[in-house]
């Protein structure tokens, strides 16, 4: 999509601190970091939020949790733990349409979250 953020950075018209790339996704830092690792994962393909997955391309979101894990190892930071989130919708905290995945670490990150 022309007007999407996320695939603005993903196509370098934005820039962003790169953290993973594959295929498939993009993983960069996020500009308001809420933790000391706070790494932004999307899709390449433009999917506007969980509410638009389907049976075609919902296998992104295992793609996605893999690229996860390999950030969490590549940074380690996988042997104490990490917290992955998705915001679905404006009342789900969602501010970008193109679905995302928030990768938090780096510190004790309490529950509930807020």
């Amino acid at each position: 999509m022309s007007d999407c953020l996320f695939c603005k950075i993903i196509n370098g018209e934005i820039p962003s601190t790169k953290v993973y790339e594959d295929d498939n996704v993009y993983a960069f830092n996020d500009i308001d970091p809420q933790a000391p690792f706070h790494i932004i994962i999307v899709p390449k393909d433009h999917i506007a939020s969980g509410n638009d997955l389907t049976d075609e391309n919902s296998a992104i979101v295992g793609h996605i949790f893999s690229a996860a894990a390999k950030i969490a190892k590549e940074k380690g930071f996988a042997e104490n733990g990490w917290r992955i989130v998705n915001n679905c919708g404006k009342d789900g905290g969602q501010t970008v349409g193109h679905l995302h995945f928030h990768l938090l670490a780096g510190r004790n990150l309490q529950w509930p979250p807020g």
